[in-house]
């Protein structure tokens, strides 16, 4: 009960000096409010990164047999860069040497790329990512077709000109009109579109669903890649350590194919959604390391306030010290009240900052592409380092109070 009483004893205080009490919670709630806040949105990060590169722009259990990476972090020299340019392009006699040979059980594609403009009755689509590639590759991305079907084995071999468009390029070049059965302009050659991809949503604000998917021997090949080379082989296993197995398999293979020494690096590159991540873990560890010191900062300087401002609550009820002690109460009794009414002035700055932090992580997710998950850890730790600052901040004020002779304390003024 003793505790409990304490409690009401402060907030009895806090509304009867509100204007202090606000002071001593503001540095606080910043605090707490941009822990909540920062954290989320880097936690959302995380999950939209991995979701959009690992899941979207390779592929979960996936990798690529390339010629040098098509996604590259950090600093790349020059001398590097050359290189990679330097290195043999990726063989379609590469890439079926080895799907032939590999003995993990996994699935392959072809694959080349590159932008072009695609036209339909007086309309343009430009920069629209045309690729060529074999009917597995639906199966890799994940795609789901919502209207018409995937080209099949026998529509690439016959090298068939059909089209699957994505979404976006549906949208644009057939609003209010069925594409399937339509024929439409790419490169001067004529696609007959023959089923639409399921939505894909945004990467950074950028559309995914600007793509057109041919037949990598079909007749506008010419357009992304020169004969017989491809930008890459797509290889998906069942589960990550058969992709692990997978890609020992293939590099062994190509390391043979090419006749490359044991001292010889490789003149290929196998890219994975791991390898591409390594940019962004390393700002999602830079942003670790420097949120906890922003908040700490922010933290340290509110505790302080609240140290300053106990110490003129101590000063202003020197006479109530006084009369508490000499009606009975002890040292801990006194030293217990202010350690309380410093934890519960930090806490409900913390209480805030909580839920300003939620809400500003909200509006961040709701007014821009950035996503923002609210961890339920940052919320409990905001909570224990809200207590935490007013516990530490109440101690010297609470000494002191404690301290008070109460002979001395009566005569204050």
């Amino acid at each position: 009960m003793r505790l409990i009483e304490a409690i009401r004893m402060a907030f009895q205080m806090i509304r009867a000096q509100k204007l202090k009490s606000f002071f001593s919670l503001i540095g606080v709630l910043i605090g707490v409010m941009f822990l909540i806040a920062v954290w989320s949105i880097v936690s959302g990060m995380n999950d939209y990164v991995e979701d959009r590169i690992a899941n979207r722009l390779i592929g979960a259990n996936s990798f690529q047999l390339r010629q040098r990476p098509s996604i590259t972090t950090g600093n790349i020299t020059r001398e590097e860069w050359l290189s990679w340019r330097r290195r043999p392009r990726v063989t379609v006699a590469d890439a079926e040497y080895v799907a032939a040979r590999i003995q993990t059980p996994v699935r392959t594609a072809k694959f080349c790329q590159d932008r072009v403009s695609i036209s339909y009755g007086g309309k343009t689509a430009k920069d629209i990512d045309l690729i060529g590639t074999e009917p597995e590759y639906f199966n890799i991305r994940d795609y789901a077709i919502t209207s018409g079907r995937a080209f099949t084995v026998q529509e690439m071999r016959a090298a068939r000109p059909v089209l699957v468009i994505g979404d976006l390029l549906a949208e644009r070049l057939f609003e209010g009109v069925d594409p399937i059965g339509k024929a439409v302009n790419v490169g001067g050659i004529h696609y007959r579109v023959i089923g639409v991809v399921e939505k894909q949503g945004t990467a950074f604000g950028i559309s995914m669903d600007k793509f057109a998917i041919m037949p990598y021997t079909s007749q506008g090949r010419r357009l992304i890649c020169p004969i017989n080379v491809l930008d890459e082989l797509l290889v998906k296993a069942d589960n990550p350590t058969s992709m692990v197995v997978a890609m020992n398999e293939v590099e062994a293979l190509m390391r043979g194919r090419r006749r490359l020494k044991p001292d010889q690096e490789n003149n290929f590159f196998l890219q994975t959604a791991e390898g591409a991540l390594e940019g962004w873990n390393k700002v999602s560890q830079y942003l670790s390391i420097g949120l906890p010191l922003l908040v700490g900062i922010s933290l340290v300087v509110g505790g302080i306030v609240i140290m300053n401002i106990m110490l003129m609550s101590v000063t202003e009820r020197t006479r109530e010290i006084g009369i508490r002690k000499a009606l009975g109460a002890k040292r801990s009794d006194i030293l217990s009240q202010f350690l309380v009414e410093a934890a519960t002035v930090s806490t409900i700055g913390a209480a805030f900052g909580i839920v300003l932090g939620i809400t500003l992580a909200m509006v961040v997710r709701a007014l821009s592409p950035l996503p923002a998950v609210v961890v339920p850890m940052s919320i409990a730790l905001g909570v224990s380092l809200g207590m935490l600052v007013g516990i530490v901040a109440g101690v010297y004020p609470a000494y002191r109070a404690a301290k008070l002779d109460p002979i001395v304390a009566l005569r204050a003024e």
